[in-house]
């Protein structure tokens, strides 16, 4: 199948987890994908990697900071001017700073926020221009479990990643008209860099509240991603499909 044969898609935090597996997907559909981070080292191998796939789409890599606001825009710009247009828009790049509450820092606080939620409100922001001419888009937000229920210790990151839910909602309600659509995808605990550090006995303790009794694969959540960039998510915008293994419900 080639479902997104001719479209060109945007992911972010792209070298690696659901980022990694999410560009592969996508080019796997036919799309071109531009897939950044930060350390565009961490990239270097995703080309490679997508040909060893025999993906049908092309995969090409960029450096971008998310955080670097004031550069967002033009880097935007840059890929539409390159690539003829934008299609999709995989807002997954994010951080985690954790700690209690009483003891977090400002700067614990700022860094979550500006990475996980500011950076989804101005690449979207920015795309949207380029979606609405084109009367035609998919938009999806990587947000969390702990976005719906919370989590001790990870205030600045609930906090961040309930605000992508909201911004969500917003964006599907003001972009609809103009064909595009904006969901979002929930993952709990996923085998990626941030459950990697969590200790065995952690780990075993979480394994047993969820019902499918073990932790998700990336390409569980990329799956899901793609199925919401893809053309039968035509009438899906606004909503948050959660991937867990039935841990929230």
């Amino acid at each position: 199948m080639a479902e997104l044969m001719d479209r060109v898609a945007i992911v972010t935090g792209g070298s690696r987890g659901i980022g990694r597996a999410t560009s592969l997907a996508l080019a796997r559909e036919g799309a071109t994908v531009i897939a950044c981070a930060r350390n565009a080292e961490r990239l270097s191998t995703l080309p490679a990697e997508a040909a060893d796939q025999r993906c049908i789409g092309k995969l090409v890599t960029r450096a971008l900071d998310v955080r670097e606001s004031d550069k967002v825009e033009k880097w935007v710009d840059e890929i539409a001017s390159d690539f003829g247009r934008i299609d999709i828009l995989v807002n997954n790049a994010g951080i985690t700073r954790d700690g209690l509450v009483m003891n977090m820092t400002d700067e614990q606080f700022d860094d979550v926020v500006a990475t996980n939620l500011r950076s989804v409100f101005q690449l979207t922001r920015a795309v949207a221009k380029h979606m609405v001419r084109a009367r035609f888009g998919r938009i999806v937000n990587i947000t969390s479990i702990s976005g719906i229920m919370g989590n001790a210790g990870q205030a600045n990151y609930a906090a961040s990643k309930a605000g992508v839910i909201g911004l969500t909602k917003s964006v599907a309600k003001e972009l609809s008209r103009r064909g595009v659509t904006c969901n979002a995808v929930a993952p709990g605990f996923i085998k990626t860099d941030m459950t990697n550090v969590l200790s065995e006995k952690v780990k075993e303790q979480v394994r047993p509240l969820i019902p499918l009794q073990r932790f998700g694969e990336p390409e569980e959540v990329a799956a899901a991603i793609a199925f919401l960039a893809s053309p039968a998510s035509g009438y899906i915008t606004g909503q948050v499909l959660v991937v867990d293994g039935g841990l929230h419900m």
